[in-house]
């Protein structure tokens, strides 16, 4: 009954808000959805306990029957392992911080009702995905999250970049889900069923066999991994469909929160470990998923160390960290994937409900290089996001304390080393370097925003603030693209005092407690997450216990990784670092060298800057080809053919026929005996001829 109650409850409040919208009001929306997701939490956490005590096992709660059409028997059911209480905890304890986080940061707000309904029917498809029981219902989910992610982003829908940014994000989504449902496809074809138990106890006697697709033979467990693994590739924003992701922040600064810390994003990572007995069967799908996590987390690292907007930092900071748990899913370190899944969780919402609160503070301006010396004027907003940095960049010391990223992303390092493959050492090697570029860009974050002299003048958003006699400024849907607002007076690179410098009268103020209550909880996550959790994720014997039934856990491999050579398990930390040192010579000792290096090596800045022109060469190989064709279809197609000789044509046939016609009507009784004599005429011609 409690794990119903934990799903079904966000969808029951999604209807009373969403349906009673304006006529229940502001506060009785967001009172049922907050209290609604806070009652979710509340039963999550216990059940997550039960399983790291031992205290629960497996089951299986029958919600309804659903579809028996031949051999396609599918029931509604919700499983319930260790693997599920994991997600339970992740997306419920995240959604609820959420929502309250959200009381305050779209208070301004006239459709507040609305956007609390979505963010709980956003959470109420992902508790359907990480339940599900059969490969359906897991699409039912999967479907649910990217509907619900394109009601978000385009939430503020009066803006043209956000409805873009919506539509964006899901066709992408749909080009992965089409690999997602030919996989669905292929798994009924070869085993039957799509009960995902039942798929998983067969799953190993399919290894060596083959099966036709496109008129060629393959080996089938490779194929089907690989077109679910796309499917996972689009969900979890991997190279090549991840161009959705960082436009995802047009949605408001809490959908971004869900977004990328515990729900849509972490689908793909869920549905791998979910299905590992499958991926465990193909050492060639296992590839595959080691090497795009690699690149994808190498991709990500490298352009968020030049972006300046706070949350496309952020943003692809979560495609890299993805790419990590791909690359341990890849390994076979399944239970590093999933740990350092719940502890991104933590510090990602906490970094992105902080740099919210930052842009709160900022009357919403989102360009670090507005920013500076913020630490005094916002200093529970600035302590929150440094806990937050410190846990993204692995800060600790083996045996004494650390934060959550120092145990679960060191682990996922340590784990494609002890792999002991050319593609493990690939990935230690784009694994160490990212660790690098994390630290790197994480810093400068910090540093442009918390620390320096203030950088305030120059923002066209402030400026408008200090006019304003209120300090209320812009309505939130009439916000402009920080990449907009003032774009020609921005430099290149930001650095101290390379921008007006002075306070224009406007005084950033730390926000309410509404906004800071969720950054303190999430704060106490990011730093005791991994120390209290580490155990049940990926210490050889307790993790074996833990995960028994749920993920295909490799214990070998576990050992392994926790008797490595001290250099090794020592790398992470001295690039950290590094990281952090560079970061602090060039954005707080020697603020004009990042204006030098994009002076010297400035088609380099400009290439990550520009994420590595993957949206300039989607739109002239997809996009413009595509605008092409549909403009054929559409003139020579539709209106030269189809409606000349279809609708057109036919009304002309029509029209000239009423003219013809219309002319024998005279009136005269001659007219129409002739025209009587004429057909009888024809007709009798025509009966002769036979």
């Amino acid at each position: 009954m409690n794990v119903l109650l934990i799903v079904f409850l966000p969808l029951l409040a999604a209807i009373v808000a969403g349906f009673g919208n304006r006529m229940i009001g502001n506060t009785a929306a967001k009172l049922v959805t907050t209290g609604a997701l806070f009652g979710s939490l509340a039963l999550s956490w216990p059940l997550f306990i039960g399983f790291m005590t031992g205290a629960e096992a497996s089951q299986l709660h029958p919600v309804l029957d659903w579809i028996h059409s031949g051999d396609l028997q599918v029931n509604w059911a919700l499983r319930v392992d260790s693997l599920t209480a994991v997600m339970l905890v992740v997306v419920t304890t995240v959604s609820a911080l959420v929502h309250l986080y959200s009381w305050g940061y779209m208070a301004e707000d006239d459709s507040q009702p609305r956007f609390f309904a979505y963010l709980s029917l956003f959470t109420f498809a992902m508790l359907m995905l990480v339940t599900s029981d059969n490969l359906v219902q897991m699409f039912f989910g999967w479907e649910g999250v990217g509907l619900a992610s394109y009601l978000l982003i385009g939430f503020w829908y009066h803006k043209p970049s956000a409805n873009a940014a919506a539509l964006k994000a899901f066709v992408v989504n749909r080009v992965g889900d089409f690999g997602f449902s030919l996989g669905i496809f292929a798994t009924f074809l070869v085993f039957g069923t799509v009960s995902i138990p039942a798929i998983l106890t067969a799953a190993p006697h399919m290894a060596g066999s083959t099966i036709g697709f496109l008129g060629q033979r393959f080996d089938t467990m490779t194929l089907i991994c690989i077109l679910l693994f796309i499917g996972a590739m689009g969900k979890s924003a991997q190279l090549g469909l991840h161009t959705w992701l960082p436009d995802a922040m047009e949605g408001p600064t809490p959908v971004s929160a869900l977004i990328h810390a515990a729900t849509m994003v972490t689908a793909g990572v869920f549905m791998v470990s979910r299905l590992s007995p499958m991926f465990q069967t193909s050492a060639t799908a296992m590839g595959v998923v080691v090497f795009v996590g690699a690149i994808t987390a190498l991709f990500a690292a490298t352009v968020g160390t030049v972006q300046n907007d706070i949350k496309r930092v952020i943003a692809y900071s979560t495609c890299s960290q993805l790419g990590y748990m791909f690359m341990a899913a890849g390994v076979g370190a399944y239970g590093a994937s999933m740990f350092h899944l719940f502890t991104h969780a933590f510090f990602k919402a906490l970094l992105f409900l902080g740099a919210g609160s930052v842009i709160h503070a900022m009357h919403h301006e989102q360009d670090m290089r507005f920013y500076g010396g913020l630490r005094k004027q916002i200093p529970y907003t600035f302590w929150a996001m440094m806990a937050g940095t410190l846990a993204i960049t692995g800060v600790g010391v083996e045996g004494v304390f650390g934060f959550a990223g120092f145990y679960s992303k060191d682990a996922i390092i340590e784990s494609t080393f002890a792999a002991g493959t050319g593609l493990g050492r690939f990935a230690f090697a784009i694994g160490v370097f990212a660790a690098l570029l994390t630290s790197f860009y994480s810093w400068r974050l910090m540093f442009l925003t918390f620390f320096g002299e203030p950088r305030w003048a120059g923002s066209e958003h402030i400026q408008h603030a200090v006019h304003d006699a209120h300090g209320h400024g812009h309505e939130h849907d009439d916000r402009p693209d920080a990449e907009d607002a003032g774009h020609d007076t921005r430099p290149h690179e930001a650095g101290a005092g390379e921008v007006p410098t002075g306070t224009a009268g406007y005084h950033p103020h730390e926000s309410p407690l509404t906004i800071l209550l969720p950054l303190l909880v999430l704060s106490i996550g990011a730093i005791f997450a991994g120390m209290a959790f580490a155990p049940i994720f990926i210490e050889p014997e307790s993790a074996a216990r833990f995960w028994a039934g749920a993920i295909a856990f490799n214990h070998e491999l576990a050992e392994t990784a926790h008797h490595l050579p001290l250099i090794v398990k020592l790398t992470p930390g001295i690039v950290m670092v590094i990281g952090f040192l560079i970061a602090l010579q060039v954005y707080v000792r020697r603020t004009d060298l990042a204006g030098r290096f994009v002076g010297q090596f400035g088609p380099l800045h400009a290439f990550l800057l520009n994420k590595w022109y993957f949206d300039e060469l989607y739109n002239v190989v997809f996009i413009r080809p595509a605008l092409w064709l549909g403009r054929i279809f559409w003139k020579k197609g539709d209106e030269a053919v189809i409606d000349r000789f279809g609708p057109d044509g036919a009304a002309t046939v029509v029209r000239f026929g009423n003219v013809l016609t219309a002319r024998l009507q005279t009136g005269y009784l001659y007219t129409y005996a002739l025209v009587m004599l004429l057909g009888l005429a024809a007709a009798a011609t025509w009966a002769m001829a036979r």
